[in-house]
């Protein structure tokens, strides 16, 4: 049994495996699978060079290499294994969910080996990589739209970004029409606003001053609502606790967005699994 564990073995078995695809045509891994994936969440948590993997502390029986790790985790990233395992989990337990109020927030992550989707962002002063996060109201990360490059703002084609954010949520059932949803002044405008409510969503956004005084008188701002949106900056500094995903070091999106999906896995299930 591995000494180091991001989720007990007991864990990673009954609520990641069922919904991981194997290999076809009867071939089967000599290596044990869960012990992969617990490697991988080790990788995840540290955020360590997959050639500084502790093989001999994680695995209990023969040893794989790191490059038979890092090829799992590719193989089901550029699959999107993690999204699709992350809809099941959450399509399970709706009812541990609180969707009284949702939220959205931005993260500008640093990307030091530049890749895919990065670009130069002057308040970081360096290439970042953009991405929405959608919330429910205890913070529990439940979408994130596609990464953009750092040098567009949050609203850079936010209709395509929310109906990304939809689409996931649709894939584990989880209804919005009627659901109210906190966003920061970044997020006021016209075309987000109208993005939502296409999809029943009633958005709370903070008015930004910095909009030339246009009316809002058609839109609702509830200021006792926005005060709850302390709880989606809670779940970035959740986020952060993951060295993996606190700075990108992957230059593919796939990647990227794997190691996101694998956060929102774990933190759901240390909330919410009680293990055998």
């Amino acid at each position: 049994m591995p000494e180091y564990a991001v989720l007990d073995k007991d864990t990673i078995k009954s609520e990641i495996m069922p919904y991981l695809s194997i290999a076809k045509r009867g071939f089967s891994s000599k290596f044990v699978l869960v012990e992969i994936v617990n490697a991988i969440l080790y990788k995840l948590k540290s955020g360590c060079q997959w050639r500084l993997l502790p093989i001999g502390h994680l695995f209990s029986g023969e040893l794989p290499s790191w490059n038979t790790v890092f090829h799992h985790y590719r193989k089901w990233s550029v699959k999107e294994e993690w999204q699709r395992i992350y809809a099941g989990i959450l399509n399970k337990n709706k009812s541990k969910l609180d969707l009284s109020l949702s939220h959205i927030d931005g993260s500008h992550t640093p990307a030091y080996r530049g890749g895919e989707k990065t670009e130069y962002q002057g308040r970081k002063k360096r290439s970042t990589t953009n991405a929405l996060f959608f919330s429910d109201n205890q913070g529990i990360p439940l979408a994130m739209a596609e990464p953009q490059a750092g040098n567009h703002a949050d609203l850079f084609e936010i209709e395509d970004r929310v109906d990304e954010i939809i689409s996931q949520l649709s894939a584990a059932d989880i209804a919005v029409d009627g659901l109210f949803c906190d966003l920061d002044a970044g997020f006021d405008g016209k075309e987000l606003r109208s993005a939502l409510v296409s999809y029943g969503i009633i958005p709370n956004v903070c008015p930004n001053p910095r909009n030339g005084g246009e009316s809002t008188e058609e839109w609702i701002y509830d200021e006792e609502m926005y005060k709850h949106r302390w709880k989606i900056e809670r779940t970035n500094a959740w986020m952060d606790g993951f060295k993996a995903v606190l700075t990108r070091f992957d230059t593919t999106i796939s990647s990227w967005k794997g190691w996101n999906f694998l956060a929102f896995i774990v933190i759901f299930l240390k909330k919410f699994h009680k293990s055998n």
